[in-house]
């Protein structure tokens, strides 16, 4: 008999939890044993309200999806064992399920992502969850950066508003020939767009095209965005067109 624990009120309104019989709730602010625990397979959220066991699937509700997140790295790239306190935090995961969708104004609007797709979502979204022994994350669709084609970050494709932009290399020197440390290089805000998403949608659910095109130079806000490297040590970074200040020619 799997067991399944749920926190939060948040959890019951984003998703939905289907099983074998009749359902039951119930409201106990009370924890399993920690060996029943690891013992029992099920859905663990981080704190409060503990739902009947025989729910064994999650069915996100509206424009909601529900990823399998990847494992933090636990090694840096030279071997070294990192302690959980400084392990990255995962940004990407697997689609697993995505609800119905949502209505704007008069139009139904399809979540427009697939399940199996591999995406990159907002660092802080969402509400995590342990399904089967495995991590997830239940997340509005907006909340999703953007789609990976491949392994590497140049291949994403942006979604809603949001623009990929490889950023220009710091200078190293002054103006007077003077080389400049890492720690008093100015970060750049200047980069070139390399993938644009579809738009955002308009209050009858029409999407807007954005205003910038791929080989746009452009000036965006210092402090905007998610910031990602590529497999070749190029900096990229995926912002909304909101954060972009101007076309430069």
């Amino acid at each position: 008999m799997a067991s399944v624990q749920l926190c939060g009120a948040a959890a019951v309104g984003a998703a939905g939890f289907a099983g074998k019989g009749a359902a039951a709730v119930e409201p106990r602010r009370v924890a399993a044993p920690a060996a029943r625990r690891g013992a029992l397979r099920g859905l663990v959220a981080r704190a409060a309200t503990v739902v009947a066991p025989k729910y064994t699937t999650v069915k996100p509700l509206a424009d909601r999806v529900l990823l399998k997140t990847k494992t933090a790295e636990q090694k840096t790239t030279g071997g070294i064992l990192l302690p959980s306190t400084a392990q990255s935090k995962p940004q990407s995961g697997e689609v697993v399920a995505v609800g119905e969708g949502r209505t704007i104004g008069d139009s139904k609007v399809e979540v427009g992502i697939k399940v199996g797709a591999q995406v990159v979502y907002s660092k802080y979204a969402g509400m995590e969850v342990e399904l089967n022994d495995s991590n997830h994350l239940i997340l509005k669709e907006d909340d999703i950066i953007g789609i990976l084609e491949t392994e590497d970050v140049k291949d994403m494709k942006p979604l809603s508003d949001r623009v990929l932009i490889k950023v220009a290399v710091a200078e190293d020197k002054t103006a007077g020939g003077l080389l400049l440390t890492n720690s008093v290089q100015e970060k750049p805000s200047v980069g070139t767009v390399v993938a644009v998403g579809p738009g955002h949608l308009d209050e009858e659910g029409k999407r807007i095209p954005l205003p910038v095109s791929t080989g746009n130079s452009v000036l965006y806000s210092k402090y905007a965005g998610a910031e990602f490297k590529g497999a070749d040590g190029t900096n990229y970074i995926v912002l909304r067109v909101s954060d972009l200040m101007a076309i430069l020619s």
